[in-house]
């Protein structure tokens, strides 16, 4: 087995794109900190996402590295249509009627606009109704920006007249964002649909669900999902819940901020996605609500992946810029589970320096956090539970911090233990056991959690499982002979429910831990 460095608490996933797709560069990837690829399912064929998808499974099994990966839905994108190829130029001032009878330019000039107003045409045939006198019309991020002033109506066609607030060349397939509406079109489109199918079918750990506004959303999916066959063409999960993909809900519209609540109830884990949050609400606004969520997905026990521009220079310079140095630290600092590339390693010019710089970023955070964390912080919700193994994490967390334990090790068969181990705040490593592959590909998103494949030793032994526990850890250069851990367990092992045991053990001592009870 290659010689694995022990990750950083909070985990670091990379999109996947040609930069950084082939064997070689996934391995560096990994041996550098990545936990988590990221197909981005807006760009590139399932087909080449197939690819990459082997390519992460036969790297990982090589190294011995459980690593997840997560497919981003697309989501329900509204984009300007086919005009000229030399663009259309807007400026400040001026009216433009926005044309849904046709995608095309040639389409939309059969708009009688006598021949002085400016004509694009719309994919998205609702903007008619769903954009009101007064709301914003934004086009390329934000670059362009347009009050909506009238609505048309040249039977059998709607158009939708703006004026021109800050101009710019429009060209072909720009995004549209309507902050101000309330957008009708359904948040998992028939693209979508098609990837999730695949996903089911290709074993995907996660997957990310785009432009959320209402937990009805994230329910829809998660109820889809569930209708799935359970068994995906040969990966069924030891579970018996095969198809059941964690959701990651994307939080980047001002009603998903208002909504959070019962988003996190209904998702798996969020993500804040600075990008089009940063479009869709004002810019000064975007550092608050990450802080909001990042509390949020705190309270109920949810990770939180901050994503967007986190070193975007780097997908063309070799060094980031202080600010994004420091944004990477904050997130840090503000209890981040992950922390996201996009472009810096999809299609940057330096994916593994990128990589290699927020790994270094992330352990000079983290060493400065650790030692302010000296009470454990569980989520209210988790506390309410009563559940026996969230209290069993819970009573570990003193065990470790008055012990000054390495490490603290469970066997967590399907990623339960170590999702409660995980939301006590812990300033030290987590190891979770499970003999469920792919329920060890998820719990690499969990802050603090090192997930190890293990088959259930011969009759379920604890004292079997301490020993291998003890020589993995060395082996792996995490812990020397004679350093406390901390121990968490139950009778019969490997199955799911049933750690009730907590046990001190001093590494290689045969009278500590589990081994004296055979």
């Amino acid at each position: 087995m290659t010689h694995l460095r022990r990750p950083t608490m909070t985990a670091i996933v990379a999109t996947l794109g040609p930069a950084s797709e082939s064997p070689e560069m996934v391995k560096k990837l990994i041996l550098s900190g990545v936990s988590v690829f990221r197909l981005n399912f807006s760009h590139g064929v399932l087909e080449k996402h197939g690819e990459r998808l082997r390519v992460v499974r036969a790297v990982s099994r090589e190294l011995g590295a459980p690593v997840a990966v997560l497919g981003d839905l697309q989501g329900p994108k509204i984009r300007v249509g086919i005009v000229p190829a030399e663009g259309v130029r807007l400026e400040a001032g001026e009216d433009v009627l926005f044309d849904v009878s046709s995608a095309d330019a040639e389409g939309a000039s059969a708009v009688p606009t006598g021949g002085t107003t400016k004509v694009l045409p719309c994919e998205y045939e609702a903007i008619v109704g769903d954009v009101q006198t007064g709301h914003r019309v934004l086009v390329n991020d934000g670059a362009i920006r347009l009050l909506a002033v009238d609505r048309l109506s040249d039977d059998p066609a709607w158009v939708l007249r703006c004026r021109v607030l800050v101009g710019g060349l429009v060209t072909s397939r720009k995004g549209i964002n309507l902050p101000d509406s309330n957008v009708r079109a359904p948040a998992i489109s028939e693209r979508d649909w098609e990837c999730v199918q695949w996903s089911v079918q290709h074993g995907l750990d996660y997957l990310a669900l785009s432009f959320v506004r209402r937990a009805e959303e994230v329910t829809t999916l998660r109820k889809a999902l569930a209708g799935m066959c359970s068994v995906d063409h040969g990966v069924e999960s030891a579970s018996g819940q095969g198809a059941m993909i964690p959701v990651v809900a994307k939080i980047e519209k001002p009603q998903a901020v208002e909504n959070i609540d019962a988003i996190l109830d209904a998702a798996d884990a969020i993500m804040v996605a600075r990008g089009d949050l940063g479009v869709e609400m004002e810019l000064s606004q975007v550092p608050i609500v990450q802080r909001l969520l990042l509390e949020k997905a705190g309270e109920w026990g949810k990770p939180c992946i901050v994503a967007t521009q986190m070193l975007e220079t780097m997908i063309e310079n070799a060094s980031p810029t202080r600010a994004e140095v420091s944004d990477v630290a904050h997130a840090v600092f503000d209890g981040a589970d992950a922390v996201m590339l996009s472009a810096e390693t999809a299609v940057g010019k330096h994916p593994l320096l990128a990589v290699e710089i927020m790994r270094r970023t992330i352990e000079a955070a983290e060493a400065r956090v650790a030692p302010t964390l000296t009470r454990p912080s569980p989520p209210a919700r988790l506390v309410q539970s009563r559940y026996r193994t969230a209290a069993l994490a819970h009573g570990a967390w003193h065990i470790a911090h008055d012990l000054g334990a390495k490490l603290v090790v469970c066997w967590s068969q399907h990623g339960g233990a170590a999702r409660y181990l995980s939301q006590n705040g812990f300033p030290f490593p987590i190891v979770a056991y499970s003999s469920d592959e792919r329920e060890t590909r998820r719990m690499a998103l969990l802050r603090g959690v090192t997930a190890i494949y293990s088959p259930v030793p011969t009759g379920g032994s604890l004292g079997a499982w301490n020993e291998q526990v003890d020589a993995a850890l060395i082996e792996r250069g995490w812990v020397s002979a004679g350093d406390p851990i901390v121990l968490i367990a139950g009778r019969p092992l490997g199955h799911a429910g049933a750690a009730n045991t907590v046990a001190v053990h001093y590494v290689g001592n045969t009278f500590t831990g589990f081994r004296q009870h055979g």
